[in-house]
């Protein structure tokens, strides 16, 4: 018998038009709908937890994307920690935890094939498992292979992967490590709780003079989750033989143009002479780095050697102002919801 009584009735967030420029919580519908039954094969979870990233922004636009995309009048979804309430086949017991794919409503059906278990002594907290330092952890070991001494330059080093980023590097060695962001208060933080040395500011000036102020001997790596501007300057002022792990293109992402395209002129003389390797890094391409980042995360949460920044807000109806303020800027590190 599940642990959680099951209601007649849930609810669930969904996209009430395309996004066209700004994204406003206007942009989103609360429904109230029945709660969805399970067949063989299937599980039912109540979420209790869910995250909110950049990412979603793109697919709200309606532009032809290599992705899915939302639909309007239909909910959206997202990486999300809940609890098993029932289970037909048996593969699953009420009661335990798990990590699925669809956040944004407070009951869902999935396949088993898709939930995966929660080892509830892996972290401290069950908020810690929709943490986006896989992909830190995966671009930086794996893609950029810091190497003791490097210089590394992050840039959107207060998001959700970059606030775990400079803490990483410095854990695999780095020399000196630069983060780029929004906001003098967000930089203040990041050089003191985030492993950053110096930091570079969006709107205080061109990107490049402040990248050689901040890196005056050149980078070695660069973690990019923004492309753009700051793309270009990393190129100039890249060390030979930098290794660059290319994770996201927020400029483009959270620009409020509609587009997805993230076009970026690069030197190519630079990249030839100075041997630059530049490789695009994504998470679904190595389903074993979550667990061994995991295990990584875990012993550094429980000896202090890491910290997880992110901004909580309770109940499913603030997930909308949790993206908007996401898009606008307001937190540091990841964005999480509690149902």
């Amino acid at each position: 018998m599940s642990r959680t009584a099951v209601p007649a009735m849930h609810r669930e967030v969904r996209l009430a038009a395309h996004v066209d420029g700004e994204l406003t919580q206007r942009h989103f519908t609360l429904a109230e709908v029945p709660v969805p039954r399970p067949a063989a094969g299937q599980v039912l979870v109540r979420t209790r937890l869910m995250a909110v990233t950049a990412a979603m922004r793109t697919r709200m636009t309606g532009a032809e994307l290599p992705m899915r995309a939302f639909v309007p009048g239909q909910a959206l979804w997202g990486s999300a920690v809940g609890e098993i309430v029932a289970a037909p086949s048996g593969g699953f017991t009420p009661g335990e935890l798990v990590h699925h794919p669809y956040g944004w409503r407070e009951f869902a059906v999935a396949e088993e094939s898709v939930v995966e278990r929660i080892d509830p002594d892996a972290l401290p907290t069950p908020a810690a498992h929709l943490s986006q330092g896989a992909t830190a952890w995966g671009a930086l070991n794996r893609a950029a292979e810091v190497r003791p001494g490097d210089t590394v330059f992050v840039t959107g080093a207060a998001g959700g992967v970059g606030s775990l980023a400079g803490q990483i590097a410095r854990r695999l060695g780095a020399g000196r490590v630069v983060g780029s962001t929004s906001s003098e208060r967000k930089a203040v933080r990041l050089r003191a709780e985030l492993g950053y040395d110096d930091t570079v500011v969006r709107g205080a000036g061109p990107i490049e003079p402040q990248l050689r102020r901040a890196a005056p001997d050149g980078i070695d790596v660069l973690v990019d989750t923004v492309a753009g501007e700051q793309l270009t300057a990393a190129l100039a002022v890249a060390r030979p033989d930098a290794r660059f792990a290319l994770v996201g293109a927020l400029s483009t992402q959270l620009s409020g143009n509609g587009s997805v395209a993230a076009p970026v002129e690069l030197d190519a003389a630079l990249l030839i002479t100075r041997r630059v390797t530049v490789r695009g890094f994504g998470l679904y391409a190595h389903p074993d780095l979550a667990q061994e980042w995991t295990r990584e995360f875990g012993r550094g949460l429980r000896d202090g050697s890491l910290v997880f920044p992110h901004s909580l807000l309770r109940g499913i109806e603030q997930a909308p102002r949790a993206l908007c303020e996401l898009t606008q800027g307001h937190h540091t590190g990841s964005v999480l919801v509690e149902l």
